[in-house]
């Protein structure tokens, strides 16, 4: 009964939250739809962070979509066999989750090792970073635990989610999927639940013109 609300209940809800909640506080409280920019507080530290934490981001989700939505005899019909996929995923992962990870911990380092920044980090903030933290951590753990190669997720999570994509979820791919990934499916639920409250809302503004716009100088005292 556990695994079924864990693994059939939990995501939807999830999803509904996310959509849900998303579009409630954009037609509410537009004003306040953005990640709400510290620079002013701490910027020289942020010049490296804040890079190097979307890059590894963006690299992860990627990875997340292709293992997760293309099924593993899609890849096969193409040429790539497991052994090749496998390299190719630990070959892009290992270096995603190190950048993911040094750029959440430096991110930490500035939002709470700065008096001026804590001040500034409100309840929602501090609940964030830790599921953010948790999520990240059991992610990349379950990246390393992949390098012998014993489990094969594209033959339990994979079909998994995409049952769950296709309104008829099949909790029996979860039953022996090691606990840090049954963990990381967890915590990602919880940061869909989170998205709309907090300032991740912002990535959803797609501001491709932040690449061409001149630098915003903030003049010292």
């Amino acid at each position: 009964m556990f695994n079924e609300f864990l693994y059939a209940v939990l995501p939807y809800v999830a999803f509904t939250i996310l959509i849900g909640g998303t579009v409630i506080r954009y037609a509410q409280g537009e004003r306040g739809w953005s990640t709400k920019s510290s620079e002013f507080l701490s910027k020289n530290d942020l010049k490296i962070a804040g890079p190097m934490f979307h890059l590894g981001l963006f690299m992860a989700f990627g990875g997340h979509v292709i293992g997760i939505l293309i099924p593993k005899f899609a890849t096969e019909a193409v040429g790539v066999d497991e052994h090749l996929y496998h390299f190719i995923a630990l070959a892009g992962g290992i270096p995603a989750g190190i950048l993911f990870a040094l750029g959440f911990i430096m991110l930490m380092i500035r939002r709470f090792g700065n008096d001026r920044m804590k001040v500034n980090t409100s309840s929602m903030d501090k609940l964030l970073y830790l599921v953010l933290a948790l999520t990240i951590a059991t992610g990349f753990a379950g990246t390393l635990s992949s390098l012998g190669g014993h489990f094969d997720y594209r033959e339990t999570i994979s079909p998994w989610f995409r049952s769950l994509l296709m309104m008829s979820p099949d909790v029996s791919y979860m039953e022996n999927v090691p606990l840090i990934f049954r963990c990381h499916m967890v915590m990602w639920c919880l940061t869909a639940i989170l998205f709309p409250f907090s300032r991740l809302v912002h990535c959803l503004s797609f501001p491709f013109e932040y690449f061409g716009r001149s630098n915003i100088i903030y003049r010292r005292k």
